[in-house]
């Protein structure tokens, strides 16, 4: 059984001004996608001419080629959410411009998106931390036992 959901305007103008905020957010989430590629394009180009035993470098010299990869997928992984709140704030306007109910909905599903990815991305980024510190118990543990 469906119902209609009918926003009374001060609903509508709460959304009407989140809309503009999460647009901004998206267009600086977007300059920052743009950043992050740059920084990627220059590590590339810089650290290229420099062999992998570099001095100074010590050791990790070779991590030098993996930098810009991992500059360039953060890139992408940043992307990902920001799309998802462009796509809201623009439907959301729209939707709000000519009182248009699938829209509205529309943009109520690349939020659930938006917000989605974002819980994921805090879900494996914290169990990251925790296999890192599980880690460095056990590493601290091998090292005192000899």
């Amino acid at each position: 059984m469906e119902q209609n959901l009918e926003l009374n305007q001060l609903a509508k103008e709460a959304l009407r001004e989140g809309s503009k905020w999460t647009f901004f957010l998206s267009i600086v989430g977007f300059i920052g996608v743009g950043l992050m590629l740059l920084a990627a394009i220059f590590i590339t180009i810089s650290l290229s001419d420099l062999p992998d035993e570099a001095v100074g470098l010590g050791p990790l010299g070779f991590m030098k080629n993996f930098l810009s990869l991992f500059y360039f997928l953060m890139a992408g992984l940043y992307f990902i959410p920001m799309y998802y709140l462009y796509k809201y704030s623009s439907n959301m306007k729209t939707a709000l411009q000519f009182n248009d109910g699938n829209l509205v909905a529309e943009a109520f599903v690349n939020l659930k998106s938006h917000h989605k990815f974002l819980g994921i991305s805090v879900i494996v980024i914290l169990s990251l931390y925790l296999l890192v510190l599980i880690g460095s118990i056990f590493a601290i543990a091998a090292s005192t036992a000899f």
